[in-house]
């Protein structure tokens, strides 16, 4: 079990931030999934994580203890961009890395390719994108690694491979290994992560067990009989993390008593007051971009 600790992390590019003041810590023996917008500076934290990129400032400790080339030696990484050598075929690819690493096992990295439907016969080059990244996570899966850090890991892979490497994921956790994944698709970090941080800009924005920040988080609606409606200090309420009107409708998020709020909403005058749930791509928009949750929630509303 190996628990990562990410100290106040900060990597400057020229004038540019992408990481800034960044603190995580993330457990050992689970699926976490790190979740935020292009240029929210996921890729940039899983090479300072490497040493790939050197921080500016902060810290990164596995166990307690910096990276040292040893570290790497049970840490398994999968980049977003193929790092394949095209003139090379995919059976020579395992054979570099089982002379590279003592816990690789070619075996392993052979059942995985069958699995994906991919020859190991075949030459890098005439391989699509998907087929690349499933070469990627099949080698990292074979590391037998204590970390695997993946960024994007099923970019290109048809759903059914998809499923696939969510469940390598997960089978790894269950080994007490530590699985760190970034995703543009929400419903897969829902299905396979515990636990989530939310980027934006370099800095964190949200993190927390996924269950309870599905739990925790509400919208509580409410229709009003005339625009000209007062909230009596519901907006003031430090439940109430955001206040969308829309002319008689009052849209709030609400980060704990729901139905404290709900109560409030109908004493000030609201008619038809309920509690929406949210799942996690709702409470991703909401951490990065509010208005665009809001216009989210009341388009799907719409169409049902």
């Amino acid at each position: 079990m190996s628990t990562i600790t990410i100290t106040n992390l900060r990597k400057i590019y020229g004038p540019i931030a992408a990481v800034d003041d960044f603190t995580l810590e993330i457990p050992g023996a689970s699926v976490f999934g790190l979740l935020g917008p292009n240029g929210a500076g996921k890729t940039t934290t899983f090479k300072c994580l490497l040493d790939l990129a050197r921080p500016t400032s902060g810290s990164i400790l596995y166990d307690g203890q910096p990276l040292v080339p040893a570290t790497l030696e049970r840490i398994a990484y999968v980049p977003e961009r193929s790092v394949l050598y095209d003139w090379m075929s995919v059976a020579e690819h395992i054979e570099m890395n089982r002379r590279a690493f003592t816990r690789f096992s070619p075996a392993r990295a052979l059942e995985l390719l069958t699995t994906f439907r991919i020859d190991p016969r075949r030459r890098v080059r005439v391989l699509s994108k998907g087929m690349k990244t499933a070469v990627m996570i099949a080698i990292a899966f074979a590391r037998n690694a204590d970390i695997l850090i993946l960024d994007e890991p099923t970019s290109g892979l048809d759903p059914v491979n998809q499923r696939h490497v969510l469940s390598l994921m997960i089978n790894e956790a269950a080994k007490g290994n530590s699985v760190i994944f970034s995703s543009h698709q929400i419903g897969q970090v829902e299905r396979a992560a515990e636990q989530i941080a939310v980027m934006d800009s370099g800095r964190l924005v949200l993190q927390g067990l996924v269950d309870d920040l599905k739990g925790d988080r509400k919208i509580v609606e409410g229709v009003f009989p005339n625009v000209t409606f007062a909230l009596d200090g519901i907006s003031n309420d430090p439940h109430v993390a955001r206040v969308d009107r829309t002319e008689r409708i009052v849209r709030l998020l609400v980060t704990g008593d729901a139905d404290q709020i709900a109560t409030r909403l109908s004493a000030a005058g609201a008619m038809g007051v309920r509690i929406v749930d949210l799942n996690l791509e709702d409470i991703f928009l909401y951490a990065v971009s509010p208005a665009t949750a809001t216009a989210d929630i009341v388009a799907k509303e719409t169409s049902s």
